[in-house]
Parts: C-alpha cells; sequence; structure tokens
C-alpha cells in the first residue's frame, strides 16, 4: 500500500517536475526585444535615422511603426538597416485603413512589412466634425470585425499578416457582450489576429495570463507596458500612470511564461507612452527589465 508519506513525496516531485518544465518552456520564449516607435514619436520627426541607432544602440532588434514622417520605403529600409533593426510591423487606425487603403498596402509590400495591425477603432457612422464620438454599441464592433476580416484577407493576399490591437473599452461589459471577445469570435483566424496589449488589458481588469490561455493561436504580437495603480482604486485608465517597465505593478514573468507556452507569439513590444526621466534613459530600462526577464 502507498503510505501517506510516499503520496506526499509523490505528488511534491510530480509538482517539482511539473514547475521545471514550465520555466524550461517559458525560457524558450526568447524573442529579440522590440520597441512600438509611437514611445519615440517627438523624436522621430527631428532626426528619423539618428533616433533609430539611438534605440538600436539600446538593445532593441524588432520595432513597430506609427508613422513613416514622410519617407519613402527605400529611405525607411535604410535607416532601419544603418540602425540594425528590423521593422517588422506597422499601427494604422480604422480611419486610415477605410479612407487610404490601396496606398498603404503598396507601401507596405514595397517596405516588406510583415505585419499591419489596426491600432483603434470607431463607430460604424462617423461622428460629424465638431460633435463627441459616441460610445461603441456591441453592433458597431461586429461591424467592425467584418470590416477586419475584408482588411485581413486583402493583406493577407499580399503576404501580409493582419491584426487588432486593443486598449480598454474592448474589455468593457456592454449590452451584447464584451467586445475584445466578440470579436475573437466573428473574426476569420485565416485573416485576422491579435496583438494583445497587456498593459491595457491589466488595466482594464483583464488578465493577459488567461486571455493567452483560452486563445492561444489568436495572440501572436504582444505590446508590454507598466502602470503605477491610482492612491485610490478607479476604473478610469487616466487614473493610471504609465511608468517603466518593473517600476508598476504588472509582472511580467507570468504572461511571458503563458506566451512560451501558448508557443504563437511572434514578437514583443515596448510602449513607453509618458516619461519621468529622459526618453532613452527609460527605454533603457525597459529593455533591461526584458532581458533579465528572459535570461
Amino acid at each position: 500500500m502507498t503510505t501517506r508519506r510516499d503520496f506526499v513525496k509523490a505528488s511534491t516531485a510530480a509538482l517539482c517536475v511539473a514547475g521545471m518544465s514550465r520555466l524550461a518552456t517559458a525560457a524558450t520564449l526568447k524573442l529579440p526585444v522590440g520597441l512600438q516607435l509611437y514611445s519615440v514619436r517627438e523624436m522621430l520627426p527631428k532626426d528619423y535615422a539618428g533616433t533609430l541607432k539611438q534605440i538600436g544602440s539600446l538593445g532593441y532588434k524588432d520595432v513597430e511603426a506609427a508613422g513613416f514622417y514622410n519617407h519613402s520605403p527605400s529611405e525607411v529600409k535604410q535607416a532601419m538597416s544603418d540602425a540594425g533593426l528590423q521593422l517588422v510591423s506597422s499601427h494604422h487606425n480604422n480611419a486610415e485603413l477605410h479612407k487610404n487603403f490601396d496606398s498603404i498596402l503598396a507601401f507596405h509590400k514595397e517596405l516588406g512589412t510583415q505585419y499591419v495591425i489596426c491600432s483603434s477603432t470607431g463607430p460604424k457612422n462617423p461622428t460629424p466634425p465638431g460633435e463627441k464620438t459616441p460610445e461603441m454599441t456591441i453592433d458597431d464592433w461586429r461591424w467592425a470585425s467584418d470590416e477586419f476580416n475584408k482588411f485581413g484577407e486583402k493583406f493577407g493576399a499580399a503576404g501580409i499578416k493582419f491584426g487588432y490591437h486593443n486598449h480598454v473599452h474592448e474589455f468593457d461589459k456592454i449590452e451584447g457582450g464584451v467586445p475584445f471577445y466578440e470579436m475573437l469570435q466573428r473574426t476569420d483566424p485565416k485573416y485576422v489576429n491579435f496583438e494583445l496589449d497587456c498593459g491595457w488589458a491589466k488595466v482594464a481588469g483583464a488578465d493577459p495570463v488567461e486571455i493567452l490561455r483560452k486563445h492561444p493561436t489568436r495572440i501572436i504580437l504582444l505590446h508590454v507596458k507598466d502602470f503605477v495603480k491610482p492612491a485610490t482604486a478607479s476604473t478610469n485608465p487616466h487614473d493610471f500612470k504609465n511608468t517603466e517597465l518593473g517600476r508598476g505593478f504588472i509582472d511580467y514573468g507570468p504572461i511571458f511564461s503563458e506566451a512560451a507556452t501558448a508557443g504563437h507569439v511572434k514578437h514583443i513590444f515596448v510602449e513607453q507612452e509618458g516619461f519621468d526621466v529622459p526618453p532613452m534613459e527609460s527605454l533603457k530600462i525597459d529593455a533591461d527589465y526584458i532581458h533579465k526577464l528572459e535570461r
């Protein structure tokens, strides 16, 4: 018969093996440190090539664009090459994609971009100038999802993957459901992927680990950022102060571990939306945090 002591020893050993296996899996994530260039949106227009070289010197390898500041694809490729950076992704909002889809597609096809991500969306019916944009209804989110399927099919035909990037309101509980999960269900996995902004998801009260666990094949890119919680409990995202990775309330260890287990995340991008110290000092703190975490 198995004694109680034998059972406890066997159970403990099994837990240790499982824990070691999970740590080994997490270590395989080992993705290059990427940066969303929105972080240096004030510097790029003044010195595009020089700013990129500074970013490369901090240990970043991949970047995701948020505008090209009137540079041609050949100029962008040259600047990236000189900085030792790989441009793998680019952000465009829903309005831009509807208005300039053909030119955006042609630009990125020439550039060789792997991913084009919709950075934000809006209601089906445009708001007249001067009027406040109303909150999106579940029907607006469903319309947006259907549009994403169309965008994704066209980008896919050109060899470019398409996806959507969340902020906070995708996790609002509105009549008819939660937008983020509605989009997951309504979009076609063949054409639409997701870039999970872990920081904004946490601010919204969602759990990136759980999202990765339940939807492992849909999340292929991650945005990582950190926040300091407000002194008093708040559900207003404006009350959360952006800070460097490791200095806020978000622990990326479990998130990266789950991403490694899921096995579908291809790139991670730091996004620093505000600064208390000089930008390059801030971005160095972020890069060091990820390098240490991934060691």
